[in-house]
């Protein structure tokens, strides 16, 4: 009887605990993953990658403990100009006959200030795995949809540099600039519904 009451209590300290933590899915109809590169050195082009999926393990008690992992369809990518698009695809640039997923998986969380945080992970592009930081704002509380769906909300910016992870491809003009930078600014609006 002392073992089964030991039980109960130890199962009633645990329930707690279990209880901070929670399973959120990317809603990708309600996220964006967009990038933006200069292009000439004297304008943006702006794109998107349309199929985007993920998965947050959010520590409700201790943020810090949580964890992302984002998966990202690398032949989605749309600039509105098709050309451009077919060019992107092309082993040129992400090669994703080849490559066809660009994922983002954390391996720490920071507190940097209130609704502030900082996401450090991997980022892998053409079978190149390289460290990022993200720069996170929210993570929102917890919402009900009108349907009875937990959300929450963020947003998230990094830059990295293009050839760091093999995209490579470059022409010179003649005055020595770039035909597209190496520097690109990567923005995630990312909405999450609780599994």
């Amino acid at each position: 009887m002392k073992r089964f009451i030991s039980l109960i209590a130890l199962l009633a300290l645990l329930l707690p605990l279990s209880a901070t933590a929670s399973t959120w899915t990317l809603d990708p109809d309600h996220s964006t993953v967009q990038f933006k590169v200069r292009h000439l050195m004297i304008s943006n082009v702006k794109g998107v990658f349309e199929k985007v999926s993920g998965t947050l393990n959010l520590d409700e008690q201790d943020i810090t403990k949580s964890k992302i992992d984002v998966t990202i369809d690398t032949a989605s990518v749309d600039t509105n100009i098709k050309k451009r698009d077919d060019h992107l695809r092309s082993a040129d640039f992400f090669d994703a006959a080849k490559f066809p997923t660009i994922t983002f998986a954390s391996t720490k969380v920071e507190k940097v200030g209130t609704d502030k945080l900082k996401v450090f992970g991997n980022l892998t592009i053409k079978g190149t795995t390289r460290p990022v930081i993200l720069e996170v704002e929210g993570l929102t509380p917890e919402i009900k949809d009108p349907w009875g769906k937990g959300r929450r909300g963020a947003s998230a910016t990094t830059n990295i540099n293009r050839k760091d992870f093999g995209v490579n491809w470059s022409a010179t003009m003649d005055n020595g600039g770039m035909v597209v930078a190496e520097d690109v600014a990567i923005l995630l609006e990312v909405e999450f519904i609780k599994k």
